[in-house]
């Protein structure tokens, strides 16, 4: 019968420690970075870098992404590598979305 759920048991094996983190693994978290999930994706860096010391190089790298994420979280896209739309642009008085995330619009106060 289609659309009916049977129960399934599931063994799920939880490490006693997580692996220290990598620059891999923070990278892996931004990598679908958007502003809408910027401040849900700077929560789960928070949470992975937050036991390393302080001067331990992927917390300090973490911590960078960070601040990336909490630009992105005022900007219409990451957009390293490019320039801002121009205010000329047809549609720019109805959606004014062309901050990156090195240059976001005005955070709110």
């Amino acid at each position: 019968m289609l659309g009916r759920r049977t129960p399934v048991n599931v063994l799920v094996r939880v490490p006693d420690e997580m692996a220290e983190p990598t620059f891999d693994d923070i990278d892996a978290l931004l990598g679908p970075a958007t502003p809408h999930f910027a401040y849900q994706l700077r929560a789960r860096v928070r949470e992975v870098i937050s036991e390393l010391a302080e001067d331990h190089p992927v917390r300090r790298y973490g911590e960078q992404k960070m601040a990336l994420l909490d630009n992105l979280g005022h900007a219409s896209s990451k957009a390293e590598d490019s320039p801002r739309e121009p205010r000329t642009r047809i549609g720019w008085d109805e959606i004014p979305s062309s901050a990156p995330a090195y240059d976001p619009l005005t955070q709110p106060r």
